[in-house]
């Protein structure tokens, strides 16, 4: 790469051929997040200034992100974050890489809630609000919709914080309680929900499960929310390389039959949602009917089983029954 001039065609160019080289099974699409990610340009972009010149700094942070990855490192611990709908999170190693399939979940989750306020609803409340403190009228009075709290959510197994933080950005009555075991995991999330503006409404708590949850809010959650560890241990053993090698174990392997966290948190909803609250969780396709199976036997109302967007079962949802 020291030769003359190296332009962004060239450089495109060569990292594809060099991945592939590699073993990079979509050598074209790798180099071109690379290329994009150094140079803080779109995809677009990259072909429309295919004959612009890279610096020395550019190429430097390029030879150094293309030996990386074809050594098998994933593409977002390189470059350091990682879109995730509507927003983007840093990830790191030590920590899950959030998938597509996730963003199902959170559609999922989101849909158990009710839904967001408009902008016109929430100057309506704000206007009322004026009113009562003028003491023009009694909060008691107030119609019941102004008087809602925030909503409750319970995000266990966090790992990035990227399913707590969409669902604070995307439902701004949200009120979001993540928790994860790896203490990696934790700092990462509260970065995320910092960068994000979003820490006056995401409490990280480091603990197993929902164990480290103040025992007051037992019974008051609206929803709980999770992406567990959830891959069959001998479902794993086959999976790709640049996962096993990369991301932690502790994230990925659910036991023998992919369900050793999912029947923890199921008894942990039973307590901690309020009548009518909902959970979400994502699980490996071939267990979910077995979960389902779980909830129902748990008494658990409305189970559902969604396909995710490669049309395969990933996500589990249910409601607790509204006691009499």
């Amino acid at each position: 790469m020291e030769d003359d001039i190296w332009t962004v065609r060239r450089i495109l160019e060569w990292i594809e051929g060099y991945l592939a080289q590699h073993g990079d099974e979509s050598p074209r699409v790798s180099a071109q997040w690379l290329v994009s990610e150094a140079l803080g340009v779109s995809r677009m972009q990259l072909f429309l200034d295919g004959e612009r010149p890279l610096s020395e700094d550019e190429r430097a942070t390029l030879r150094d992100w293309t030996r990386r990855r074809g050594q098998g490192e994933p593409l977002q611990y390189i470059t350091g974050e990682s879109a995730f709908r509507h927003i983007t999170v840093k990830v790191r190693p030590g920590v899950l890489i959030p998938r597509p399939e996730t963003e199902v979940l959170v559609s999922e989750a989101l849909a158990l809630l009710p839904a967001a306020e408009r902008p016109q609803d929430s100057l309506d409340r704000e206007v009322l609000q004026q009113l009562v403190d003028l003491g023009e009228i009694e909060s008691r009075d107030l119609p019941e919709a102004t008087r809602e709290q925030d909503l409750l959510v319970a995000d266990i197994c966090t790992g990035s914080g990227c399913i707590a933080c969409s669902i604070a950005y995307e439902h701004p009555r949200t009120h979001v309680i993540a928790t994860d075991i790896s203490p990696v995991a934790v700092e990462l999330a509260c970065e995320n929900a910092s960068a994000l503006s979003l820490d006056g409404r995401i409490d990280v708590v480091e603990c197993d499960l929902g164990d480290g949850i103040d025992p007051a809010l037992m019974g008051a959650f609206d929803l709980v929310v999770s992406n567990p560890p959830y891959i069959p241990t001998d479902v794993l053993a086959t999976m790709p390389l640049e996962v096993t090698d990369n991301e932690p174990s502790l994230a990925l392997d659910g036991g023998e039959d992919g369900l050793d966290i999912f029947r923890r948190l199921l008894t942990w909803c039973g307590a901690a949602l309020k009548p009518g609250g909902g959970f979400a969780f994502e699980l490996h396709e071939t267990c979910l009917d077995a979960a389902a199976a779980q909830a129902e036997a748990a008494g658990f109302a409305n189970v559902r089983i969604i396909r995710d967007l490669a049309d395969r079962p990933r996500v589990l949802t249910a409601r607790l029954n509204c006691r009499e």
